[in-house]
């Protein structure tokens, strides 16, 4: 597998559906010492999952986490994603997704954000007034 850029594009997020996938892209993000980022299949919907502990002394700001946290929770709200979905500290998992595109907008943007670029997430969960 080759070397994700960090943060990663949309485009290049890896897609962890078939038999294997998950544990091949986990483990090459240990490898590169990279925060963990993958989309997959959850039936005809999309999951999200992040995670940090792949890149051994990455720490998450708390302001970058909150940030973070506050957008999951407008996606909950405005039911992009499951209630279930999980919002870090460490790991994070988006759950029910509606469709690839939309799902390797938001990977990108939580890779982003987790890599301390904001801007990403913003444009991809804006705040409602």
């Amino acid at each position: 597998m080759q070397p994700l850029p960090t943060p990663c594009p949309a485009e290049q997020i890896p897609d962890a559906s078939g038999p294997g996938s998950f544990d091949a892209v986990y483990r090459a993000a240990g490898q590169q010492r990279a925060v963990f980022i993958a989309v997959e299949r959850e039936g005809s919907r999309w999951r999200i999952k992040a995670d940090t502990l792949t890149a051994p002394g990455h720490v998450v700001d708390t302001s970058v986490y909150e940030a973070v946290r506050e957008a999951i929770i407008r996606l909950i709200r405005a039911r992009e994603i499951r209630a279930d979905s999980y919002a870090g500290p460490v790991y994070f998992v988006l759950h029910d997704v509606d469709a690839e595109p939309r799902a390797r907008e938001l990977a990108a943007a939580l890779h982003a954000a987790l890599y301390g670029d904001l801007e990403p997430l913003a444009r991809a969960v804006p705040e409602t007034s």
